[in-house]
């Protein structure tokens, strides 16, 4: 039988890119010491896109002068892929895991984040399917759920961004995950009425013991 799932979960509220990576890098080092135990960070981020360490710099469409008068930041981020967006009404989590307390692959932890994101919007009625190509959760050939993570040491950072009302009109300025022929999705877009975040963080949180 599985270990039950030892973990916090800490809800950040709306918190800046920046503040989220350090609190991530400060927690990390905690858990390889073995002061806290498994930890998700929920929260939502001002307008932000990140960079993964794929290179990526010519998925940005404007000049990053137009994305500042835009009110939204550029920041070279850890993570795997290429570039992803992050704004108010998009649900982020930040998983500081050890792949040993979860006994998961780094593979096998991935696709239990993007499984995760499935389940959560299923209870809302929205069939979500993986891509063997394309990491995250697809409604068609629009993403409504981006994953990019980072392992070291065997403990993970980084994790989820899952689309609940956010401003679509800000993904015009980039391609997104570097895809040129798929688009994107939110909850809202798909349902004749937006969950609350609340009530979509309330659902992930249900299966999370389920699915690690």
């Amino acid at each position: 039988m599985a270990n039950p799932l030892q973990c916090e979960v800490r809800d950040l509220g709306i918190i800046t890119y920046q503040d989220a990576w350090d609190l991530q890098e400060k927690l990390r080092a905690e858990r390889l010491a073995g002061e806290i135990p498994d930890t998700l960070l929920l929260l939502e981020h001002p307008p932000v896109f990140t960079l993964g360490r794929r290179p990526c710099e010519t998925d940005l469409l404007v000049p990053r002068e137009v994305l500042q008068d835009a009110g939204i930041e550029v920041i070279q981020s850890n993570r795997g892929g290429r570039i992803t967006y992050h704004g108010p009404g998009q649900l982020v989590g930040y998983f500081i895991f050890s792949l040993d307390s979860v006994k998961k692959s780094v593979q096998e932890f991935v696709c239990a984040v993007e499984e995760l994101c499935r389940l959560t919007i299923a209870d809302f009625g929205v069939v979500g399917t993986r891509d063997q190509e394309h990491p995250g959760i697809w409604i068609g050939k629009n993403k409504i759920a981006a994953v990019g993570m980072h392992f070291s040491r065997g403990v993970s950072q980084h994790g989820f961004a899952l689309n609940v009302n956010p401003n679509l009109m800000h993904y015009q300025y980039i391609i997104p995950c570097g895809i040129h022929d798929r688009g994107v999705a939110s909850l809202e877009s798909l349902l004749p009425e937006s969950p609350s975040m609340n009530a979509v963080k309330e659902r992930l949180q249900t299966h999370l013991r389920e699915v690690f």
